[in-house]
């Protein structure tokens, strides 16, 4: 895995994240991979969690906007990022590791899903996975209508990693949660507007500056009244997240240590439907 204990945000191919502050109190973190589209990495995670704390201090950034560079918020995980996979010298070794990685990686989240400052998020194109886990931590999502979302995780052997089914759970009903993380489907931006995980859809066109307007319009109330509510509203709604993100961290170790997981992987490199065994 990566260097957990490094601070810093490196330059060029290796920055995930960019942050910038304007003077109408908005923090613009934008991912900046477009190349790969903005794929998640342990070092995407670290990354995040480096500024997350960062914002969390910076009395300038009154809400942040979440956005992403080129054609896809996020693809999902990617698989050819360095440390994508954890070594064990036994099974019970290698499940703990990851049982410990996955955990590291919700606490990158949670820094950043209980920022002070309330987070919109701004979608557009491919939010798969770990990409539409993150846009679920935002507080106020809007997206544009070329816009498609999806926990394939199913598909590959493994669970749900980061609590994104959870969200939905609390978003859109149990139901639809595990309709769409039991099916791995994919659905456009307006059936997600229409399940409430959306507040608001509009032309590819407008999303930058629909996304700019929500932000700036939170960014101009009273800080501590706005702060306030986010974390009332939260303690509310994420009551019992804790308990079970564990629960998710264990389903993930054990799911992505499995014969399975394996199979789901090889069989999507290889473009062949797996063969899947539950072992």
């Amino acid at each position: 895995m990566i260097d957990t204990t490094d601070t810093s945000i490196p330059e060029g191919d290796e920055r995930r994240l960019r942050l910038e502050v304007g003077e109408d109190g908005v923090g613009v973190l934008t991912l900046c991979r477009p190349a790969n589209l903005n794929a998640w990495s342990w070092e995407s995670s670290r990354q995040l969690g480096v500024m997350a704390e960062r914002i969390r201090f910076d009395d300038r950034v009154r809400v942040v906007l979440l956005r992403a560079e080129g054609r896809a918020f996020c693809a999902g995980i990617d698989v050819t990022a360095p440390g994508g996979g954890i070594e064990g010298a036994s099974g019970s070794a290698r499940n703990r590791a990851y049982y410990e990685g996955i955990r590291w990686v919700h606490e990158r989240f949670a820094a950043f899903a209980r920022l002070p400052q309330p987070v919109v998020a701004a979608v557009r194109g491919y939010c798969l996975g770990f990409g539409f886990e993150l846009a679920l931590m935002a507080d106020i999502r809007l997206a544009a209508d070329d816009a498609v979302f999806a926990l394939p995780e199913a598909r590959l052997g493994v669970a749900v990693d980061a609590g994104g089914d959870l969200r939905i759970a609390r978003e859109a009903g149990a139901g639809w949660a595990k309709f769409l993380a039991l099916t791995g489907r994919r659905v456009d931006a307006g059936t997600a507007h229409r399940l409430g995980l959306l507040q608001q859809l509009v032309p590819a066109a407008e999303l930058e500056e629909a996304a700019r307007e929500v932000a700036r319009e939170i960014a101009a109330n009273a800080p501590l009244a706005v702060q306030s509510v986010k974390r009332d509203i939260d303690a509310y709604a994420d009551a019992g997240l804790d308990a079970a993100l564990d629960r998710v961290a264990m389903s993930a170790a054990l799911t992505l240590t499995s014969d399975d997981a394996a199979e789901g992987f090889t069989a999507k490199a290889r473009r062949r439907p797996p063969e899947f065994r539950g072992a």
